[in-house]
């Protein structure tokens, strides 16, 4: 599962990127600078992998990873074509999530001036653009394929029925201006939902915001950050304050110099380890461990996933040959110790087929091909 990274041109979107992925050099300053998606791999932070480390010898300590694309900038009438918008609306089609960088400073750091495209800096016109053209992008999606869904549905095939009828009943929520994920819930037939997941449109998937701030407002407490959390909170959206210009700095540091840093600005850690967790989340996943001498590891799964599918994570092989799991919680170890004392105490259960992963399940696959 990937996120993409989407904005209006000069917003900082590269150079978060560039810093959540620690891939050097920033992005220059003019509209599309990016204008293949960049792919990068950005690790999770996960106090628990130090927690597993201190009660388990390994040699290895690996975390879990999500996919993350940096989307060429969209301009107004990209629905229309303008700028980059045909590649921008096919890129972000093939991603799971949408994180939309805003711009919240006026000057970039030094004080010169970045150029705005509409001239003046206003994160709410700013996530209008963005929105609007998504959903003017699905509004011609939808009155597209509806005149052909229901031809289809005269044959009375009920998934062709459940196209036509999930179609007709999003058209208006896009005709409104709003996006399709807040009509999700009135979408309860299970045909329907399938259906509604083989049109391909963008405004179904969860979206979060960047507020990208200035320097001298690390937390997000100014007026323009603010309006950005009272829109998210508005929405049911997570909204996450970065400085793109201190998190670039950071990603560049040693551990001494970084602390150092992070205590200037009177953060605890870099503001792009809440942003990648915020993001692990939104794409609906959740951790489990393999943890043993070689190596400790932790795994993304999607939340509700059944064991068998995340010990397919792991290898095809173990999905396909899955007999069962033993399993315990990270609680366990830290209360008990030792795996040792876990079995002694009842607490290491055997699961099959049928159980529903939690978050910071360790496990132990069986299984046989």
């Amino acid at each position: 599962m990937k996120a993409g990274i989407v904005g209006l041109p000069n917003v900082g979107k590269s150079t978060l990127f560039n810093a959540l992925t620690n891939a050097g050099a920033l992005a220059a300053n003019y509209p599309f600078a990016t204008i293949e998606p960049n792919v990068g791999i950005v690790p999770i932070p996960d106090p628990r992998l130090d927690t597993l480390s201190g009660l388990i010898e390994t040699q290895k300590i690996v975390p879990a990873v999500l996919e993350l694309v940096d989307i060429a900038g969209l301009v107004r009438g990209a629905s229309e074509g303008a700028g980059k918008g045909n590649a921008f609306l096919s890129n972000i089609r093939d991603v799971d999530a949408i994180v939309q960088v805003v711009r919240c400073f006026e000057k970039a750091p030094g004080g010169e001036e970045i150029l705005h495209v509409d001239g003046t800096v206003d994160p709410l016109r700013d996530i209008d653009t963005i929105d609007s053209e998504l959903v003017l992008s699905d509004l011609q999606t939808v009155e597209s394929a509806l005149p052909k869904a229901e031809r289809a549905a005269k044959s009375k095939d009920p998934e062709a029925v459940a196209r036509r009828d999930v179609l007709a009943k999003i058209q208006p929520v896009l005709e409104e201006g709003r996006p399709v994920r807040v009509a999700l819930d009135s979408i309860t037939n299970p045909d329907q939902r399938k259906a509604l997941r083989g049109v391909g449109l963008i405004t179904v998937k969860p979206q979060m915001f960047i507020a990208n701030v200035d320097e001298s407002d690390v937390l997000g407490e100014g007026a323009l950050a603010q309006k950005v959390r009272a829109h998210a909170q508005e929405t049911g959206a997570e909204v996450v304050p970065i400085c793109a210009k201190v998190e670039s700095e950071l990603a560049e540091l040693d551990a001494t110099d970084k602390a150092e840093m992070l205590a200037d600005y009177g953060l605890t850690e870099p503001a792009l380890n809440s942003l990648a967790r915020a993001i692990y989340n939104l794409l609906g996943l959740q951790s489990f461990y393999t943890a043993g001498p070689k190596e400790i590891r932790a795994w993304p799964v999607r939340a509700g996933s059944k064991a068998p599918q995340a010990a397919g994570v792991i290898h095809t092989d173990f999905e396909r040959g899955f007999i069962r799991a033993e399993i315990y919680s990270v609680d366990d170890l830290v209360e008990l110790k030792t795996e040792k004392a876990i079995k002694e105490a009842g607490r290491m259960r055997i699961e099959g087929k049928d159980y529903t992963m939690h978050d910071a399940d360790v496990c132990h696959f069986l299984f046989n091909v």
